[in-house]
């Protein structure tokens, strides 16, 4: 068994408190044309992004405000599913089609995700676990392992887009 299904399990809201907040965030984005809701990273916390994905099933574009820390030029999230079972839609997403794209404070960029594994994927954890010291508590309320997603420039393309 993994490190973080060997920790105290925390409480959390309940799940109609975590969807209501999502609700909430993401309206005062759209209300806002995008200028409240994305934050920068900060020294020993998360920032948030808006990731863009195209639908596995519909071919259309999908969108997701989320939290992600940088490594390098890299971005990365966790497929938490707000700590509730199964996989977040994005992830099942990026999955099917790696590219993407991001906004972040500073313009949006094109990016590919992929899982992380192996000692990137434990050298990422670790850095969450620096952010957030309930990580392993959390992530043991999951009947499956957290999924550590990287999404990096795409390759052969200009990471930023005109305009942004």
């Amino acid at each position: 068994m993994s490190v973080e299904h060997r920790a105290k399990v925390p409480r959390l809201p309940p799940r109609w408190f975590i969807r209501l907040v999502w609700s909430v965030h993401r309206g005062g984005y759209r209300v806002f044309g995008g200028r409240v809701g994305l934050w920068r990273p900060r020294a020993k916390g998360w920032g948030t992004l808006r990731l863009t994905t195209t639908g596995r099933r519909t071919g259309r574009q999908r969108s997701v405000i989320i939290g992600y820390f940088e490594d390098g030029p890299d971005l990365v999230l966790l497929a938490m599913n707000g700590w509730g079972e199964g996989e977040p839609a994005w992830w099942l997403n990026l999955q099917t089609n790696p590219d993407a794209t991001v906004d972040l404070v500073d313009g949006r960029r094109l990016v590919r995700g992929h899982a992380a594994t192996g000692d990137e994927r434990l050298r990422l954890w670790a850095r969450w676990r620096g952010i957030d010291p309930k990580l392993d508590g959390y992530a043991a309320r999951r009947s499956s392992r957290t999924v550590v997603v990287v999404l990096g420039s795409r390759p052969g393309v200009s990471d930023t887009l005109p305009g942004s």
